[in-house]
């Protein structure tokens, strides 16, 4: 990305990747405030980027990962973990029974990807909830396309194991 962006173009990328990168963010601190100032700053370091002239090859890449190194920055700064909350959307039905059992069931997949390595909820999110491909995720983690897998491989297997104690004890 050239140093000599227009505003107009500036105000295309905003337009185009606010929302996804405000609900990347939302999904792993939970809260909308918190979410909301993240996602600001994150689009404050782009024009810093901008302004400074740095190269930015690929925009989509360098907006997850400024967002996903401003969230593990957030959590250094707070000193706690909170859960990634599951989308509501997930849970949508007709049916009060069935939206309380899918309730109390992404309450217990909430809990346990907290669980995980900050790393392996990063592909968790970039790759079920945001539906990206291997190579956008690695690029976005700065990470070798086989460590994204090794990362989703590690987190689906924690998951299942966590998830299969969590029912037993249920039952």
């Amino acid at each position: 990305m050239q140093a000599s962006l227009s505003a107009k173009k500036i105000t295309e990328i905003y337009d185009t990747y606010h929302q996804p990168i405000y609900r990347f963010i939302y999904r792993r601190v939970g809260d909308v405030d918190t979410a909301r100032d993240l996602t600001a700053d994150v689009f404050r370091k782009l024009v810093e980027a901008v302004r400074k002239a740095l190269p930015i090859e690929n925009v989509s890449a360098w907006l997850y990962r400024t967002a996903h190194n401003t969230v593990v920055d957030f959590y250094r700064r707070q000193k706690f973990r909170r859960h990634m909350p599951i989308e509501d959307k997930m849970m949508a039905t007709q049916n009060p029974m069935d939206a309380a059992e899918r309730r109390m069931d992404a309450e217990i997949v909430r809990q346990t990807i907290t669980k995980l390595t900050p790393d392996q909820q990063a592909v968790i999110s970039l790759k079920f909830l945001q539906g990206l491909s291997n190579a956008e995720t690695a690029e976005i983690l700065d990470k070798p396309v086989t460590a994204v897998k090794s990362l989703q491989h590690r987190a689906l297997a924690a998951l299942q194991r966590h998830l299969t104690r969590a029912t037993e004890g249920a039952s």
